[in-house]
């Protein structure tokens, strides 16, 4: 298994980012928030996890080893696969996750694309034990770089959104990131974004 990958940041894509490792270019999966806090050209180290299926290998990059170990942990509920993991950690930090099976707290489950009033019980039921308590306080989110409405755009279509929807959604949360100043948090933007997008479905 590649439990880590480290080296210079060779390109960034809305849903990836490529580490050269020895000469290699190695494409990994992240969320929007992870991408934010990288630069191309800039070192970076990512705890990866390994999916492997009949017919591809696919490497998924975490800013830390704690949601690393959130994405597998999620992984084991019947029903989630690597991607509806990646959705629920690009919307939740893995404390916010913690916090939310350990109260019962469907509204923050539904949040997440992909997740509806049943499959958030089923959750709930099957992942409250195997999460554990929250580990710390929130950890504030890294400042996304120029160009947050790409990131934006780019991971609701990612999601599953199509682009009119996404392009709403962006407009609406335009306002907050103007308050956030130069550096808006693209994480935060994302969660907004969806709850807007839950409210108008």
């Amino acid at each position: 298994m590649i439990a880590f990958v480290s080296g210079p940041v060779a390109a960034l894509a809305p849903d990836a980012a490529v580490i050269e490792v020895g000469g290699l270019g190695i494409a990994v999966q992240c969320t929007p928030g992870t991408l934010s806090g990288l630069r191309t050209g800039e070192q970076a180290r990512l705890a990866t996890s390994l999916v492997v299926r009949e017919d591809s290998l696919t490497l998924y990059g975490f800013a830390g080893d704690d949601e690393r170990q959130v994405f597998e942990l999620l992984q084991t509920a019947s029903g989630v696969g690597p991607r509806l993991a990646q959705a629920m950690l690009a919307v939740h930090s893995p404390d916010a996750l913690r916090r939310a099976m350990a109260t019962g707290d469907e509204k923050a489950l539904t949040a997440v694309p992909g997740i509806g009033k049943k499959g958030a019980q089923k959750l709930l039921l099957e992942l409250k034990d195997r999460l554990g308590e929250p580990v710390g306080a929130p950890v504030a989110a890294v400042p996304a770089a120029v160009g947050w409405r790409d990131q934006l755009h780019s991971a609701l279509i990612g999601l599953g959104y199509a682009g009119r929807e996404a392009e709403e959604a962006v407009a609406a949360v335009a306002p907050q990131a103007a308050a956030a100043g130069g550096t808006p948090q693209v994480g935060a933007l994302l969660k907004a974004a969806l709850q807007t997008l839950n409210r108008a479905r």
